[in-house]
């Protein structure tokens, strides 16, 4: 295992879909334009939430989504965020990451090659 620098900042970025069409639709523009180099879809998971309707009523909801784990790296973030505004179906989709600290050096080679930054 690799402990990496901070100037390494491969993230871990997590979104999720309505469903799976649309998440393996997401994902291959993703990788596509390199702006992850791969994206793990997790079927069948359920999202509770609060959210607020057009008449700023609060609720209390629950849906079945997808998860998308997506490799990619913090210089790339804002154009992946980007790419969610324009394509992802949502008025509010979630984007969130976190900084791999540690992983092995050929994946984080591979992550490298296989980003556009």
């Amino acid at each position: 295992m690799t402990r990496l620098s901070e100037q390494d900042d491969f993230q871990i970025a997590l979104c999720t879909a309505p469903d799976q069409d649309t998440a393996e639709r997401l994902a291959d523009l993703m990788v596509s334009d390199q702006l992850a180099a791969c994206v793990n879809i997790v079927p069948n998971i359920t999202s509770i939430y609060r959210w607020h309707d057009a008449s700023g009523r609060s609720a209390v909801e629950k849906d079945a989504e997808v998860l998308m784990i997506i490799k990619t790296h913090a210089e790339l973030m804002a154009e992946l965020g980007d790419l969610l505004e324009k394509e992802h179906p949502y008025d509010v989709f979630e984007l969130i990451s976190c900084n791999i600290e540690q992983a092995s050096s050929a994946y984080l080679q591979w992550l490298e090659n296989s980003l556009r930054f």
